[in-house]
């Protein structure tokens, strides 16, 4: 009986390589450049993704915060208590300070200056007919009197809105071109509350 010579139980380098034997080298061709390749082109639309999310959650962040301001500062000239001292236009103006105050005081960790968001020591009056409309800046305050209720100097049964208007930096550069702005490239967020003064 012919024995084996030890050429012929040697795997040959094909097979080896096809089967995976252990100890042959494997070539790969040219897989590792078509890797870094398709690597390359879904990394681009995933960062992309990566930094709307990110610039996403900022503006949400901030809209939340607005939004609490806004029912903060409604909340508290809603129970504002009238002086019987005063005027009605000065009692009126009181309550727009103290709403003012308190929207400030809830805009936490946000920029509470221009051009962000801008206010002053004193407000711009308008009125039209039963309805009377307070500017500060990027914060308006609405009296509106309802048909059911009687006019009265406390302005007790009125509504009042409260409307807060923030400009957002918009931190992510590509971002930007996607996302309506005002005249110094910021995204506009504004929010309003309407409680009953009591």
């Amino acid at each position: 009986m012919p024995t084996a010579s030890p050429e012929r139980l040697r795997p040959r380098p094909g097979l080896a390589r096809r089967f995976g034997v252990p100890g042959t080298p494997v070539r790969r061709g040219g897989e590792d450049g078509q890797s870094l390749v398709e690597f390359a082109l879904i990394l681009t639309p995933l960062l992309f993704l990566l930094l709307g999310i990110i610039q996403f959650g900022f503006i949400f962040q901030s809209y939340v915060t607005l939004s609490t301001a806004a029912r903060e500062s409604a909340r508290d000239a809603s129970i504002y208590v009238y002086d019987n001292n005063l005027t009605q236009a000065a009692n009126d103006v009181a309550r727009n300070n103290a709403a003012r105050t308190a929207f400030l005081g809830a805009m936490n960790g946000m920029v509470k200056t221009s051009p962000n968001f801008a206010t002053s020591s004193s407000w711009t009056t308008t009125t039209s007919g039963t309805t009377i409309t307070a500017t500060n800046g990027d914060l308006v305050i609405t009296y509106a009197l309802p048909t059911t209720v009687t006019d009265n100097d406390p302005r007790a049964g009125w509504r009042m809105t409260v409307k807060g208007t923030y400009h957002q930096d918009i931190i992510i550069p590509l971002i930007s071109s996607f996302l309506p702005r005002d005249g110094n490239g910021r995204l506009v967020l504004s929010t309003e509350v309407t409680m009953v003064v009591n």
